[in-house]
């Protein structure tokens, strides 16, 4: 055995993360700066969840406050969903958001059937998703679903009567990935909620191509309900056209200010966040954008700024900036599940 080897065998396990960095502390805050108000959810009952649009401010608000309640108090969920199954169809490999649902599921007592492999399924054959989706009526409550074709999780809505959660479709959308993104930025700065503080408007970088990542797309859609309390969103990009035809007046009709610049060192000590991604999911393949952006301990970061990343990350995230404060990516992968334990409570207005 190495001496390596040894040391890490010799050293404890930790039930939680460090407390005092990277935001594992900050949901309690959150939850007591809000008061709590489910009417706003009432609307999400038993409806498919297809796109970043659908949500509204108080939505959004009412479900980071429910998560951040999950979060907080897990001795007290009573297990709302036992007997319910939900079925977890990723046709596009997946860990993150494949595991965070299945964890969200059964922590609120539900019982999940996965498929993973779309060869498995009677697509190998030619069965359409329409009628794929007709079968999963009577086989479960819930379907989440991710697919590299935009148009799947449209063609199996088609069929069903039970909700249908879109877990990320090719280029199109990641409407849950962008609530876990929100989720952590309200933790971060819950004065956010009400569009004005003490504190100055958050200046937010997003490294990215906005017109071909959809974990992107969606966020700057829900951003866009914050929009009193953002200075500017700095898109950073190498590409010469980043945003699709009429999606930045989209935004900046919704309120939002956009810059967009090439040089991420220039403009990184002014950001207050750092959002950071350089993969997008393209017709049965990843593809990267952006590749010579990168971050590390070392970068020129604004005192305080915050690093977020959809994860799986790259070279583009240092491992460097794991054990400094300006790591957030941990906490807001972690809150993913609790965010989607909202979600599927609100889907099944079921409140644990």
């Amino acid at each position: 055995m190495s001496v390596d080897s040894r040391k890490l065998l010799a050293r404890p396990l930790q039930d939680e993360p460090s407390l005092d960095v990277q935001g594992f502390d900050r949901p309690r805050a959150f939850m007591d700066r809000v008061a709590e108000d489910l009417a706003p959810l009432l609307e999400i009952a038993n409806r498919p969840v297809l796109t970043a649009r659908q949500f509204g401010r108080d939505q959004l608000v009412q479900l980071c406050r429910l998560a951040a309640r999950y979060e907080t108090q897990p001795s007290v969920i009573n297990r709302p969903l036992t007997g319910k199954i939900l079925i977890s169809a990723f046709y596009e490999p997946s860990t993150r958001t494949r595991l965070s649902f299945e964890s969200a599921w059964h922590r609120l007592g539900g019982d999940v059937m996965s498929i993973t492999d779309p060869l498995s399924t009677g697509l190998a054959k030619g069965e359409s998703l329409f009628d794929i989706g007709e079968m999963l009526n009577h086989y479960g409550d819930v379907v989440v679903l991710r697919d590299s074709d935009e148009r799947s999780v449209y063609e199996m809505l088609e069929a069903l009567r039970i909700p249908i959660v879109n877990a990320g479709n090719g280029l199109d959308e990641h409407p849950t990935q962008a609530l876990a993104d929100v989720y952590a930025l309200l933790k971060w700065r819950p004065s956010l909620v009400d569009g004005h503080s003490d504190e100055s408007p958050a200046r937010i970088g997003v490294v990215g191509v906005p017109g071909r990542m959809r974990t992107i797309r969606s966020l700057l859609i829900l951003l866009s309900r914050f929009a009193p309390g953002l200075a500017e969103i700095v898109i950073v990009t190498d590409e010469r056209e980043p945003f699709e035809p009429d999606q930045r007046e989209e935004l900046e009709e919704a309120g939002l200010r956009i810059e967009v610049v090439d040089d991420l060192d220039v403009v990184l000590p002014t950001l207050d966040v750092v959002y950071i991604n350089s993969i997008a999911w393209k017709h049965g393949d990843y593809e990267s954008l952006g590749a010579r952006y990168r971050l590390s301990e070392q970068s020129p970061f604004k005192p305080g700024a915050i690093v977020l990343h959809p994860l799986a990350r790259g070279g583009e995230l240092d491992r460097s900036i794991d054990a400094t404060a300006h790591n957030w990516y941990f906490a807001q992968a972690r809150g993913a599940v609790f965010i989607r334990m909202a979600l599927l409570s609100a889907l099944s207005k079921t409140y644990a």
